[in-house]
């Protein structure tokens, strides 16, 4: 029998919607690069749920294109970003980012959110100023990679505190529906707007096929990011394929009955851990977990089931990482919470 993969959210295709779409779609001639009907539909959406309709929202393939994309078009060459160490961009981007010549600097963080404070002490050793880098950027991910989530006024602190210091906030929303879905959850997709200069939507681990949609709404990141796009071969000639995908993810609020979905079924399963006694490395609300294990448990758990070992915590026991998705079965959840009582 194949296992299955707990180790991303985007192991399977996508939404049924979707493909239906894409098939009653499919030879009807449209404009190219994001000019289609379709695209311009998912953008009219995508406005009125956020309550901005002077937003620029653009289509792009993929999570690290979005963040490179953003982070590339706002900071000049000698400004750079302020991370969590745990940030995607900081980790799991092959230096990106640092490869457009921009410095990133990594804040280590007991649960994966930065804080004002957090910032501040960059600010505050670097000061000798031309010598040193110009902060320009803070980046956030909601929900973190560790699967943590920041609440309104966390976020609101966080924008206030960069408009004070003359900064920009971008959020990484690549599992933004998992956040906005999570049962501890107070934030809106309208308050992301109003808090945030520029953030974007994940589309890839939450049902679509690919794609993420880029949301701007600080006048100032706007102009010539379409030049960005294109310059960096993210503009689609077949744009269409993304809109088409959002319009399905934002009508009817398929987007978030998805996300939803995925942050139930990790929630049985982290009861189920909870039950048992085992401890976490942080404590999630979303699609994410991370038991620790004793390392013959886990051995035993893959036999079955594919996931990440993410950190070793000791010699004997270690923190494994299990992401569900908008496709997760109810069979699957079972049949991994009856290995769970036999560990």
């Amino acid at each position: 029998m194949k296992k299955y993969s707990f180790k991303n959210d985007y192991s399977e295709g996508c939404h049924p919607n979707i493909l239906q779409a894409l098939i009653k779609t499919n030879l009807a001639p449209q404009n190219g690069y994001g000019y289609d009907d379709y695209s311009e539909e998912a953008r009219k959406l995508i406005k009125n749920k956020i309550n901005d309709q002077n937003a620029d929202i653009h289509f792009v393939s993929g999570g690290t294109q979005a963040n490179l994309l953003v982070i590339s078009s706002v900071l000049r060459p000698h400004e750079s970003t302020i991370s969590a160490e745990t940030g995607h961009i900081f980790t799991n981007e092959t230096g990106a980012i640092e490869a457009t010549g921009h410095k990133i600097h990594g804040i280590v963080t007991a649960d994966g959110k930065l804080k004002p404070e957090h910032i501040q002490s960059v600010l505050d050793s670097h000061t000798n100023k031309p010598h040193q880098v110009k902060q320009k950027l803070v980046y956030l991910s909601n929900s973190t990679e560790i699967g943590t989530i920041y609440q309104k006024q966390e976020l609101k602190e966080l924008y206030e505190f960069c408009q004070a210091n003359n900064l920009y906030l971008f959020l990484d929303g690549a599992r933004l529906g998992q956040a906005l879905t999570s049962e501890i959850n107070d934030l809106t997709l309208e308050d992301v707007a109003n808090f945030t200069d520029v953030f974007y939507i994940g589309g890839t681990k939450n049902g679509a096929l690919l794609g993420e949609a880029i949301v701007i709404t600080n006048d100032n990141l706007k102009e010539d990011f379409a030049f960005q796009v294109k310059q960096k071969g993210a503009m689609l000639a077949k744009g269409r394929l993304l809109g088409i995908q959002f319009l399905e993810l934002m009508k009817n609020d398929l987007y978030f009955d998805l996300a939803k979905h995925s942050n139930v079924q990790a929630m049985k399963i982290k009861s189920a851990f909870q039950n048992r006694g085992f401890q976490f490395l942080s404590d999630t609300f979303t699609n994410q977990i991370f038991p620790i294990l004793i390392n013959s448990q886990i051995e035993k758990l893959s036999g079955k089931f594919d996931f990440y070992v993410w950190k070793k915590m000791d010699e004997d026991n270690s923190a494994i990482r299990l992401i569900t998705s908008w496709a997760t079965s109810d069979e699957v959840v079972e049949g991994f919470l009856k290995e769970i009582e036999l560990l």
